[in-house]
């Protein structure tokens, strides 16, 4: 029996009997860059319905619902994904707030990645309370989480370099072209930038390539012109979209080797370069287990986090869920007093008004009294025992 097994019961489709939280995972490590894409694209049609929530990074596409809230049906999960539910689902969430299931252990970006994407939600419609304190909870923990990480912060873009320098030894001098100018582009030009690399910048947008070009002390080419890449020793891409690389490029990059990693999803380098490139070509996919783990002495803190925040958000939901319950008992022994009191007006006509205005107060005191025990113990009731028995000892 989970901590979360007595939450109202969704329909068929969306969870098991009983489920207060269902998650659907699909991450890099099982699930390839399009069937993750598609899968995303399915997801975007469940509009903003306030009791499900979308969570798309790099490395992955996770729909959370709360089934109670929920009006859709659950898409099919892709090959590979992976279904959680409850406890697990929450403690996965915080995990992913607190960056021990990313590509990168630590890294800030998931992070600011899950505040963007609730704070999406809430400008839309608000979100069932479940679904918005679980958030709030793995958002805490990240925070908390990541004050405890030294060093400079690593990106996938660290991890990408990584990659070419295991194909070309030391990064300083090197020539590195870096394809697109977002968030993931900008992070790969500066972390080429500290390692002394002399970088090129490309875009469709050529004037946004030349900004960051200045920014990194870098040069630029022209997007997808015919024999402009010049020498390169390593390629960086990150684009929505395909890359359109001239033949005589591809050619050039073939013939010598060049290690491209490709941060996008879906990919953006050509199938035929992909395949002809082969062991020095690398997706976002084959990055996802590259960068080191915490210390052990990190991990156990982290998990101490991660399992104190899980336990919370437990113990508050089923708190939530057991309100019913105490406002039920609360309700059935007052009136039990009404009657009472009725009754004793009936048997003692004569009594005046102050006189059964004192009876009322001792007797709303004295119900009060016995049922403060309880109802703190159905309050603080983390596994649903109390609030079945309650209902079964009320008849509620």
């Amino acid at each position: 029996m989970t901590l979360l097994e007595q939450a109202p019961s969704p329909s068929r489709a969306t969870g098991s009997p009983g489920a207060a939280i269902v998650a659907l995972v699909a991450h890099a490590r099982s699930v390839p860059s399009l069937r993750r894409e598609a899968f995303a694209s399915e997801l975007a049609a469940l509009g903003e319905d306030p009791g499900h929530v979308v969570v798309h990074t790099c490395h992955r596409v996770e729909l959370y619902v709360a089934p109670q809230a929920f009006r859709g049906e659950l898409p099919v999960l892709p090959a590979g994904g992976n279904r959680i539910e409850d406890a697990a689902a929450a403690r996965h969430l915080i995990s992913v707030g607190c960056g021990l299931d990313s590509a990168v252990f630590g890294e800030t970006q998931i992070l600011h990645q899950l505040r963007e994407t609730i704070a999406q939600r809430q400008a839309e419609r608000a979100l069932d309370p479940v679904l918005d304190r679980l958030f709030q909870a793995a958002l805490h923990a990240g925070r908390a989480a990541h004050a405890w990480f030294s060093g400079s912060p690593r990106s996938l873009a660290d991890v990408a370099l990584d990659r070419i320098a295991k194909a070309t030894g030391p990064l300083e001098g090197r020539r590195i072209l870096v394809v697109g100018v977002g968030r993931m582009g900008r992070l790969a030009a500066f972390a080429a930038f500290r390692r002394g690399c002399a970088v090129v910048v490309t875009n469709r947008n050529l004037e946004r390539a030349a900004q960051l070009a200045r920014e990194v002390s870098g040069t630029t080419v022209p997007f997808g012109f015919e024999g402009d890449l010049g020498n390169l020793d390593g390629v960086v891409v990150a684009i929505a979209g395909a890359w359109p690389v001239a033949p005589r490029d591809a050619g050039r990059l073939i013939e010598f080797a060049v290690p491209i990693v490709d941060l996008s999803s879906p990919p953006a380098v050509p199938d035929l370069l992909r395949h002809r490139l082969g062991g020095v070509f690398s997706s976002i996919d084959d990055l996802v287990d590259d960068d080191q783990g915490p210390g052990e002495r990190i991990r156990r803190r982290l998990d101490r986090l991660i399992s104190e925040t899980g336990r919370e958000y437990c113990q508050w939901l089923r708190a939530r869920d057991s309100v019913p319950a105490i406002h039920a008992v609360v309700a059935t022994a007052e009136g039990y007093r009404d009657a009472e009191l009725e009754w004793l007006r009936r048997r003692l006509p004569d009594l005046s008004a102050d006189e059964v205005d004192v009876i009322d107060q001792m007797s709303h005191r004295l119900v009060a009294a016995m049922l403060h025990a309880p109802l703190t113990a159905l309050n603080n009731d983390a596994t649903g025992e109390l609030e079945r028995a309650a209902r079964e000892l009320f008849q509620l």
